[in-house]
């Protein structure tokens, strides 16, 4: 009986392959993914955006025209007991200034008997606000760290438009106390 010697199993084995992977198939299609979401991300984003700006820093301008009335920085500060409402600038319609939370005065706007924020009180206050200064757009809300997204964007909801959707306070600036 005769051997045969195959001569691949005598060759060395100069070219063995190590193993590795070819991730570049794998990048091109993780890139095509990324693009993708974020080009679909930019256009769903416009749905849900609330105009909201940060607060500005800075000396004012001098000179100005001595009969412009200064704006009117209302400020509508959410705490644990209610709303208060303040502003600077001008006599809020309706509102005795009392003093603020930390002072231990009460609410301009206080909370239901079941301890929820009164939101349709707060939309009636900014309305009569709206009716004495009706070229101020601007509203400041100030929060606490802890309170909640949901209590924040219904407050934003209620100063901003009236349930007929007649624009209120729609500019919006976050604060916090």
């Amino acid at each position: 009986m005769a051997f045969h010697v195959s001569k691949r199993k005598l060759k060395p084995k100069e070219e063995e392959e190590a193993g590795e992977l070819n991730i570049v198939p794998y990048l091109d299609i993780l890139m095509n993914l990324i693009i993708f979401m974020l080009l679909s991300m930019t256009g769903l984003a416009t749905f849900g955006i609330l105009n909201v700006s940060a607060p500005t820093y800075g000396g004012g301008g001098g000179g100005g025209n001595p009969e412009e009335k200064p704006p009117l920085l209302l400020t509508v500060a959410i705490a644990k007991n209610g709303f208060y409402i303040a502003a600077t600038g001008g006599v809020l319609p309706g509102i005795e200034q009392q003093g603020t939370a930390a002072e231990g005065a009460p609410p301009t706007v206080g909370k239901k008997g079941d301890g929820t924020y009164d939101y349709d009180a707060l939309n009636a206050k900014m309305k009569e606000i709206k009716t004495s200064f009706p070229d101020e757009s601007k509203v400041i809300l100030a929060a606490e760290a802890d309170t909640s997204y949901e209590i924040l964007v219904s407050t934003m909801d209620a100063t901003r438009e009236t349930v007929d959707h007649k624009l209120l306070f729609p500019d919006v600036t976050l604060a916090s106390f």
